[in-house]
């Protein structure tokens, strides 16, 4: 049967409409960025922050019209902060989600095992503070959003420790390690006992346990009986939790105690150890009252805070949501200046760029580390109680390496009393 012509003619326009209106719908699909997340377990309470300084960016970037002209849509999927659980997520997220650019969740213990899966897809990979996890890859596609940057990333992870160590005066001659039997730990490791050769100090203990050691006293007690003058813990949070309080028990008392303890820098850990935080010297990587602090860096510390408490993460935000924030805001510049997210432009450009971001200017190495790292040593000095306000403060958390971000002067020898 014929169809009249004015019946064809609509029936062409409503085919039209609905092609057009197809082509809008496939213009608007989100553009995703994929990873897994630290949201249960024992680096949750950094996962979390990390997860919603993300959040924060993808908000922002949406209001100004998204990336390429499409929605931005953050697909990720809690790890639990268990390594095993990583390369499911993985391939998950690039063979079933297929997502248009894939970075990793937080901690190095996180990333390692990702590594082959986003290697064997051959994408380029954005990763979040993981200590040199490429000097084992060499993966030419890996870039590391992670301040301990330079030739030797192990290394530079206690730089400023021992920087600070040697300046002291009768200088210390002995150390003791400890640390998880886990990537991260075996990583910074390598690179106090190569500082220690170079600086000519004695290592009289180096062991590691088992990452979910029950009960830290034997450890500290194995330590304590070589009467070190410095103690270095590489460290995880319920590691750095027990032997904090374990030193504190049996009296171990070296003259510089500290050194790579994670953990040290979320809230949640600070207001709970309060004054037996006193005299301990470890790292940090971000404070708004830091010499290298950016206005733009303190103002999503303050969109941050807004969220935090009905968020339930990190009430203050110092640590992971500037580099969070910072990683996203590296994939945007990089996907805008290519035009899209083919990898080998992605990867090109990453290698010769220097990104503008909230943690401030950003330019990779050969191995995707930073040029130059950005490692601070920081005192726990005044803690008073386990009130959050102040650690809001200078005083509490005193920088003294790099010298010229220095906000105080050391308390030396170690005295957890001050």
């Amino acid at each position: 049967m014929l169809i009249e012509r004015r019946k064809f003619g609509k029936l062409a326009a409503a085919g039209a409409a609905a092609s057009l209106a197809g082509t809008a719908r496939a213009d608007t699909k989100p553009f995703t960025i994929g990873f897994g997340m630290a949201l249960t377990g024992s680096l949750a309470p950094n996962g979390k922050s990390a997860l919603l300084g993300m959040q924060i960016w993808e908000e922002d970037i949406n209001a100004r019209g998204g990336l390429l002209g499409r929605p931005v849509k953050l697909v990720y999927y809690d790890d639990a902060s268990n390594p095993s659980n990583v390369p499911g997520i993985y391939t998950k997220l690039l063979d079933i989600d297929k997502v248009d650019i894939v970075t990793s969740g937080y901690a190095t213990n996180m990333i390692a095992p990702a590594m082959p899966v986003v290697m064997q897809h051959d994408r380029t990979f954005f990763s979040l503070l993981g200590l040199a996890v490429n000097s084992e890859f060499h993966y030419p596609r890996y870039f590391s959003v992670t301040p301990t940057g330079g030739p030797n990333p192990k290394r530079a992870f206690s730089d400023a420790f021992f920087g600070v160590a040697m300046e002291q005066n009768p200088k210390p001659h002995t150390l003791a390690i400890t640390g998880a039997d886990a990537e991260f730990p075996r990583n910074a490791l390598d690179g106090v006992r190569a500082t220690a050769k170079e600086l000519g100090l004695k290592i009289v203990y180096d062991k590691t346990y088992p990452p979910n050691t029950p009960d830290y006293s034997p450890v500290v007690r194995a330590v304590a009986a070589t009467n070190p003058d410095i103690y270095f813990s590489a460290s995880y949070p319920a590691d750095t939790v027990g032997i904090i309080r374990a030193a504190h028990e049996v009296g171990f008392k070296p003259k510089l105690f500290g050194g790579g303890m994670v953990g040290l820098q979320a809230t949640a850990i600070k207001t709970q150890l309060g004054p037996l935080l006193n005299g301990i010297v470890t790292y940090d990587f971000w404070l708004p009252w830091a010499g290298f602090a950016t206005d733009e860096g303190r103002a999503l510390i303050k969109k941050y805070q807004a969220k935090s408490a009905a968020a339930g993460v990190d009430l203050l935000g110092y640590y992971l949501p500037p580099f969070g924030y910072a990683l996203c805001q590296i994939v945007e510049q990089a996907v805008k200046a290519t035009g899209g997210t083919n990898d080998d432009k992605l990867a090109d450009y990453a290698r010769k760029a220097t990104f503008k971001t909230v943690a401030g200017d950003v330019k990779f190495n050969a191995e995707g580390e930073w040029v130059e790292s950005q490692v601070m040593a920081v005192q726990f000095q005044g803690v008073s109680g386990n009130g959050v306000d102040q650690f809001r403060e200078p005083k509490t958390e005193v920088i003294l390496w790099p010298k010229k971000y220095a906000t105080g002067k050391i308390i030396y020898p170690y005295d957890p009393g001050k």
